[in-house]
């Protein structure tokens, strides 16, 4: 069976720092592109970032690029087969549920299946 489970969520202070974690069974890394996205209360849910694991490429969703340019970095790890979403600099505006999900490439707007989420909450 394939999952993807989130962690790493939490309440943070504006300014401070999380790292997301997406952790992937029943697959390897190499075999769908894994994709983050977030949804604020209210909001549709948007695109952050994407990696390629089999190439290393990565991409910053243009509807965030602006907002998260130099404060989130994403990252893999084929050996533990899990995908990171380093988060700095947060602010009140960052605070959403994010989750990860398997894409067919990256980037793209669809996916294949997708995790449950972590709320990251962003306090003023």
């Amino acid at each position: 069976e394939v999952q993807l489970v989130e962690s790493g969520g939490g309440l943070v202070q504006a300014g401070g720092s999380l790292r997301l974690s997406c952790a992937a069974s029943g697959f390897t890394l190499d075999d769908y592109a894994i994709g983050w996205f977030r949804q604020a209360p209210g909001k549709e849910p948007e695109g952050v970032s994407c990696i390629s694991s089999s190439d290393g490429s990565t991409s910053y969703a243009d509807s965030v690029k602006g907002s998260v340019k130099g404060r989130f970095t994403i990252s893999s790890d084929n050996a533990k087969n899990t995908v990171y979403l380093q988060m700095n600099s947060l602010k009140p505006e960052d605070t959403a549920v994010y989750y990860c999900a398997a894409q067919p490439r990256c980037p793209s707007t669809l996916y294949h299946f997708r995790g449950q989420g972590t709320q990251v909450t962003v306090s003023s």
